[in-house]
């Protein structure tokens, strides 16, 4: 097969080029770092918050450029797919019957094979037609040859030499039956052995043209093997530079596209902003006093990205755009998405049920198991946009009323009365709403498992599963690793342009807001407005009858935490 020419250049020059690349971001980075430092020192505060940069101005694009992009996004998705999915397998391709392009297929096909069939009736024969096909076979097979089959090669180039058959087809002395014997013998040899019956079933068609049609499909389904192996065969290489490929793909898209990162930078933003909101609520003091900054530090870049990459499980895919960086994952983010509402939803049910039952109930390894299969099943349709939830529930609450009652009846226990069982179903049917406080109590519990395996570096042993999440343990720790594996490697490509951009908006931005701060005493608040680089302000003159006060900052950099 013949060489990608997008393959990355793994020579020495290629590698130059990639870290001089990479040089050029880090200076990129370290200059608006030293321009912060300057704006900061010129004592010139600022009260709004510093805005995204807007896209660049549209541009007139050739179709060349576009083509280009359009070759490099692909080739960039494709290598993607490979290294990220170890099951990724090329399929044929698959029309709809009632399709358009179906129909005109199938009516350029029987035109064809028509024609062919007219040739080879006529007296004498006219084997135009037959000649091409048989040409076409030839480079089809010698395509699947590897290098080493020299032999294999030889014996083709002799059989199939289309002079040699020309001349024998214009002196009538032709035999096509042996050409086909010939070559369904040597797809017999070089197919793979999940198509050995396929190559079988064509030695017992007898009429030539019937014979040539499923010839043809059969290599269309050799040449599909063909190219699995070689994903296969290149997987181990591509993984090694994959991280650099898709980099290098991505920067040349920027180039082409400067306003390829807007959504990643809203998205890093919104974490950042999330994260400072979450840290001033707990450094609130619990009765009036002022907050200590020194107790709430601005988070460091690794946990804005975590967070970030958390929010990617809570995102609402029809109304907003996904990053630019994580679109080619986005059917994964879904997935997972989908797998750990379920886990929300199992994890609620279970929680409620043993914590109405018997305490020997959830201590049966058993029944719990059971129970949560069943569970598991009856949500197993929740991706469908037929499914009800309330409906599913509803049955659920059913079930698991039934399965209880027979639990505690074998084990000797007090059975369930018609009261508990109606407050039973009640809870199991009230996880249907978000706002339950059961199933926040599980979502909460479940995002700070993830964000603890996210932050420990995916080392082992894994981190305590939190109180309320034993009975999906097991399924929560698969979901777990999946999402860090696919989060490390978006991290490995990706890392560069995340913390430009952090250091470039955000940390301008906390910056801007830790020089206009809001001090509460008491019942009284001011605006106080730092000028400079002062770290101190005495609150004397401000506030005569509190006595002496003073209010420290210790303003911290993103890329120095």
């Amino acid at each position: 097969m013949s060489e990608n020419p997008d393959k990355p250049n793994t020579n020495e020059a290629g590698e130059s080029k990639s870290s001089d690349s990479e040089q050029g971001l880090e200076d990129a980075v370290e200059g608006s770092d030293e321009a912060l430092q300057k704006n900061i020192k010129s004592g010139s505060p600022s009260t709004q918050r510093m805005q995204r940069p807007h896209s660049s101005p549209p541009r007139f694009v050739t179709v060349e450029e576009l083509l280009d992009t359009a070759k490099g996004v692909a080739n960039m998705a494709l290598a993607h797919e490979i290294v990220v999915n170890g099951d990724f397998r090329i399929k044929p391709v698959e029309l709809p019957e009632d399709s358009l392009e179906k129909r005109v297929k199938d009516i350029v096909h029987k035109a064809f094979w028509d024609c062919l069939s007219v040739q080879l009736s006529e007296d004498p024969p006219t084997y135009d037609h037959a000649i091409k096909l048989v040409g076409e076979i030839k480079e089809t097979l010698l395509s699947f040859l590897l290098p080493g089959h020299s032999r294999l090669r030889n014996q083709i180039m002799e059989v199939l030499d289309l002079d040699l058959i020309k001349q024998e087809a214009e002196n009538g002395a032709l035999d096509i039956s042996k050409l086909a014997e010939f070559i369904i013998g040597m797809m017999g040899t070089v197919c793979a052995p999940a198509r050995d019956e396929e190559v079988k079933k064509l030695k017992d068609i007898k009429e030539i043209v019937p014979l040539f049609r499923a010839i043809f499909s059969v290599l269309d389904l050799m040449k599909v093997d063909m190219a699995n192996f070689a994903v296969t065969s290149i997987r181990p290489h591509l993984m090694q530079q994959s991280v650099e490929y898709e980099r290098k793909k991505f920067q040349q898209l920027l180039e082409k596209q400067p306003n390829s990162l807007d959504f990643v930078t809203q998205w890093l933003e919104e974490a950042a902003d999330d994260l400072m909101n979450q840290k001033y609520k707990n450094a609130l003091p619990a009765e009036g006093g002022a907050a200590d900054s020194g107790d709430s530090p601005m988070p460091n870049p690794v946990a804005v990205q975590n967070y970030a990459y958390l929010k990617l499980l809570k995102w609402d895919h029809l109304q907003r755009p996904f990053p630019e960086t994580v679109l080619m994952d986005q059917a994964r983010f879904q997935e997972l998405q989908l797998q750990l509402e379920q886990l929300t939803i199992l994890g609620a049910v279970l929680l409620v049920t043993f914590s109405m039952a018997a305490p020997g109930i959830s201590s049966q390894a058993d029944f719990a198991e059971k129970l949560k299969t069943i569970v598991k099943i009856l949500l197993t349709d929740a991706h469908l946009p037929s499914f009800h939830l309330k409906d599913a529930l509803t049955t659920i609450g059913e079930k698991v009323c039934l399965e209880v009652s027979g639990c505690l009846a074998l084990c000797g226990l007090t059975p369930f009365t018609t009261e508990k069982e109606t407050v039973l179903k009640g809870q199991i049917q009230a996880v249907a709403s978000p706002d339950d406080p059961i199933r926040r109590i599980i979502d909460s519990r479940i995002l700070i498992f993830l964000e603890s395996y996210l932050a420990s570096g995916h080392q082992k042993p894994l981190p305590t599963v939190p109180g309320g999440l034993g009975p999906v343990q097991k399924e929560l720790e698969e979901v777990a690793v999946k999402f860090v594996r696919l989060v490390n490697y978006n991290k490995m490509v990706f890392s560069p342009y995340y913390d430009a951009i952090l250091i470039r908006n955000v940390c301008c931005v906390m910056w801007s807001e830790v020089i206009l701060l809001k001090l509460i005493l008491k019942d009284k608040s001011s605006v106080v407005s730092l000028e400079g680089n002062k770290s101190s302000l005495s609150l004397q003159d401000m506030y005569p009858s509190e006595g002496k006060l003073s209010f420290r900052i210790e303003p911290v950099l993103y890329n120095a935490v």
